[in-house]
């Protein structure tokens, strides 16, 4: 009888586990993390002059919102490895000169998944602030010449190209149930760009820029 009352508890236990690890407060190791993200991408572009007509005159790359998904994979109860994912369309504009004269002179999709390694510094807390660090590959697609730089010009190719580069994070998390929480990140992504224009009236033209963005974002989690 003594045997089949410890079989049973034994059993009970093994069943509850489960539903205890539901319902505790914070994450472990083996949880996944799943956030959804409202972002404002903020480039600190830096470019070349466009060559070889207007070697003095720059770019800027405009900011851009949109919604991000990412999944966090907790390997220990502190460390975890983010994936992010969403695209995000900017415009390029001249800042001065002819080309300031035209203002937006093409638009281009980015989509920049992004790896980082996290450090959680209290996972067991309701308030759980986090850094990171990884790398990205950012794939320029679907780039175009505006109207009003067609109208100057002519008919204008463009070709942007990807770039490998690196990224840190800072964030935090904070609990508003057992497995449903907020989160706060900010994430500087080293990129970069080669554009070419190849144009009807002036030419192939190039142009360097360093993008290097801030991402801002905020949003709501699920802890699996």
């Amino acid at each position: 009888m003594k045997g089949m009352i410890g079989a049973a508890l034994v059993a009970g236990m093994l069943l509850a586990a489960p539903a205890m690890a539901q319902d505790r407060q914070g994450i472990a190791a083996g949880d996944v993390l799943v956030r959804l993200r409202a972002i404002t991408v903020m480039p600190n572009e830096k470019s070349s002059g466009i060559t070889p007509a207007f070697p003095n005159e720059r770019v800027a790359v405009g900011n851009a919102v949109m919604p991000e998904i990412d999944l966090t994979y907790m390997a220990t109860d502190h460390i975890g490895f983010e994936l992010i994912a969403s695209t995000t369309k900017h415009n390029v504009s001249g800042t001065g000169g002819a080309t300031g004269a035209i203002g937006k002179l093409a638009s281009s999709w980015v989509l920049p998944p992004t790896l980082t390694a996290q450090y959680h510094f209290d996972p067991k807390g309701a308030v759980r602030p986090y850094v990171g660090a990884g790398i990205n590959y950012s794939i320029f697609w679907n780039s175009s010449a505006s109207d009003e730089l067609q109208a100057a010009v002519g008919t204008t190719k463009v070709r942007m190209s990807d770039s490998f580069g690196w990224a840190a994070q800072v964030g935090v998390d904070v609990d508003i149930s057992r497995k449903m929480f907020v989160n706060l990140d900010v994430k500087y992504i080293d990129m970069h760009t080669n554009a070419r224009l190849d144009t009807t009236a002036i030419g192939r033209q190039s142009v360097h820029a360093d993008i290097n963005p801030l991402v801002f974002g905020a949003g709501v989690g699920v802890r699996f």
